[in-house]
C-alpha cells in the first residue's frame, strides 16, 4: 500500500507540474520580477497576453532582498522559472554556473535591434563572445549639483575634467566655510569610488579576470584624487549613517555635489523646498582629462536553460523589450529606457536632468563580468574607507586591495587554468 500511495502521489505531482505549464491551450510562462518593476509590469502584461492569445504569464513579484537567494535555491532545486530580468552584476554567476540559455540565434532571428540599445547596456550581456541577456531598463551615476552654491563661489563653468572639478570643489570650500562641504562621498559606498576608477584605460582586473589590476598606475590615479577629496576636507569623513537625511542636507546646503542614481531627481523634486527650484540640477561626471565614464547598471532579461517554454519566453523577452513597453516602464516607475528610442517619451526628452542621465549612459561601461565582482566591490568599499580616513597611502591601499581581490579570484584561477588544462575552449 505505501508502495502504491507513493506512486500515486509522484502521479498526482507530474500531473501538478505539467497543469502548472499549461492553461488550456494557452501555454504558461513562469516570469519573475524583483522590486517595484514587479508591480509595475503587473500592469502591461494584460496587453502582451491580448496579443498573444496562445500564452499566460505567470508573474511572480519578489522583493530584491531575497532575490538573489531565492534564485539560487531554485537553481539547486531545478525550479527556475523560464524568464527573470537579472541585475547587471548577476549575469556572469549565473552563465558561470550553465543555468542561462544563449540569445544569439534566437537575436539574429528577430527584429530586435542590439544598435538600439546603449553599447554598454547591450555589454552586459556579452560574455566569451556570447549573448546571454537583452536590457529591459538601465542606470549609471552622475554628480547632483547646487548650482546656486557654485555660483556664489564664483564656479562659472561645469567642470569637464578632474582638475577643473577640485577646483570648483575648493572655492565652494572655501565660501561655505569649515562647517560645510564641497561633495558627500559617504565612506560606506563603493559605488562613487567604482564610477571614478571605471574612467582610467587600464582595466580593474587582469588576464582574462584572475587577478587584480588596482596596483596600476590607473587604479592609483584615481585612489590619489580621492584621498585629496578628503584630505582638503572637500568631502566629510562620513559614512551614510551619520547623515540623518541625504535630501534635506542637501537643501541645506551641506555639501554642493552629490554622485547618485536616476532614482534621485524625483526625490529631490518631492523633498527639496520649492524655493530651491532651478538651483539645483545634475552633471556629466568628470572624467581625468574631460567628460568620463561611469557604471552601467539596471536588469537585462534572461531565459533558463531548464526552462521547456524558451520560444515562449523569448515572445515575452521581445515585447518586453520594446521601446513602447520601455517607456510605459519609465511612466511607472521612472526607470530610464535602454533603447535610444525610447528616450522620445516627453517624460525624458523634456527633462534636463534626465538627459543628462541620457548622455552618461553613452560613456556608460559594464562592470568587470566574473562572478566574484559583487564581493570585489565590498573590498574596495573596505579600502576605499581606510584611505578616507587617512588610516594607509595610496600604495599601500592598492597593494592591499589586489591581495584581497586575488583571494577571492582563486578559484576561478584554478577553473580557468582546470579548462586550458583539459583542452576546453
Amino acid at each position: 500500500m505505501n508502495g502504491l500511495l507513493r506512486r500515486v502521489l509522484a502521479m498526482s505531482l507530474l500531473v501538478l507540474a505539467a497543469c502548472s505549464r499549461t492553461d488550456g491551450r494557452r501555454h504558461v510562462v513562469r516570469f519573475w520580477a524583483m522590486g517595484q518593476e514587479g508591480e509595475a509590469v503587473a500592469k502591461l502584461l494584460p496587453e502582451f497576453e491580448r496579443t498573444h492569445p496562445g500564452i499566460r504569464v505567470d508573474l511572480q513579484q519578489v522583493p530584491w532582498t531575497a532575490a538573489h537567494e531565492k534564485l539560487l535555491t531554485a537553481f539547486a532545486g531545478d525550479a527556475l522559472p523560464d524568464v527573470v530580468p537579472l541585475g547587471t552584476t548577476w549575469i556572469p554567476e549565473f552563465e558561470a554556473l550553465g543555468a542561462l540559455a544563449p540569445l544569439d540565434e534566437r537575436i539574429a532571428a528577430s527584429s530586435l535591434d542590439s544598435n538600439d540599445f546603449f553599447a554598454g547596456s547591450w555589454d552586459t550581456g556579452r560574455i566569451d563572445g556570447k549573448i546571454w541577456a537583452v536590457p529591459w531598463y538601465a542606470e549609471t551615476r552622475v554628480p547632483y549639483q547646487r548650482r546656486d552654491l557654485l555660483q556664489d563661489a564664483g564656479v562659472k563653468s561645469m567642470p569637464q575634467n578632474w582638475d577643473q572639478w577640485l577646483a570648483a570643489m575648493d572655492a565652494v570650500k572655501k565660501k561655505q566655510g569649515s562647517d560645510k562641504y564641497a561633495i558627500l562621498l559617504p565612506t560606506n559606498e563603493f559605488e562613487p569610488l567604482l564610477n571614478l576608477a571605471i574612467q582610467q584605460q587600464e582595466p580593474l582586473l587582469r588576464d582574462e579576470g584572475r587577478y587584480g589590476n588596482f596596483r596600476s598606475a590607473g587604479f592609483k590615479r584615481t585612489l590619489a584624487f580621492y584621498k585629496q577629496m578628503f584630505d582638503a576636507d572637500y568631502a566629510p569623513r562620513l559614512d551614510n549613517t551619520r547623515i540623518s537625511n541625504v535630501w534635506d542636507e542637501f537643501g541645506n546646503g551641506l555639501f554642493a555635489y552629490y554622485i547618485s542614481g536616476p532614482w534621485n531627481i524625483s526625490e529631490f523634486r518631492k523633498r527639496l523646498p520649492r524655493s530651491l527650484d532651478g538651483a539645483w540640477g545634475t552633471m556629466p561626471l568628470p572624467g581625468p582629462e574631460g567628460p568620463g565614464r561611469s557604471i552601467m547598471g539596471g536588469t537585462s532579461f534572461v531565459v533558463f536553460r531548464s526552462s521547456r517554454r524558451q520560444g515562449d519566453a523569448w515572445a515575452l523577452v521581445q515585447w518586453l523589450s520594446q521601446p513602447a513597453q520601455q517607456m510605459r516602464l519609465h511612466e511607472l516607475t521612472g526607470d530610464l529606457p535602454s533603447r535610444r528610442s525610447a528616450w522620445a517619451a516627453p517624460t525624458l526628452v523634456d527633462d534636463p536632468m534626465m538627459n543628462v542621465f541620457r548622455e552618461q549612459m553613452e560613456r556608460a561601461v559594464p562592470p568587470p563580468k566574473v562572478p566574484e565582482w559583487e564581493r570585489i566591490a565590498q573590498e574596495m568599499r573596505i579600502v576605499g574607507e581606510q584611505v578616507a580616513q587617512g588610516k594607509t597611502d595610496v600604495d599601500a591601499a592598492a597593494a592591499d586591495l589586489d591581495r584581497r581581490t586575488d583571494a577571492i579570484l582563486a578559484k576561478r584561477r584554478w577553473m580557468l587554468d582546470h579548462k586550458r588544462g583539459q583542452g576546453v575552449q
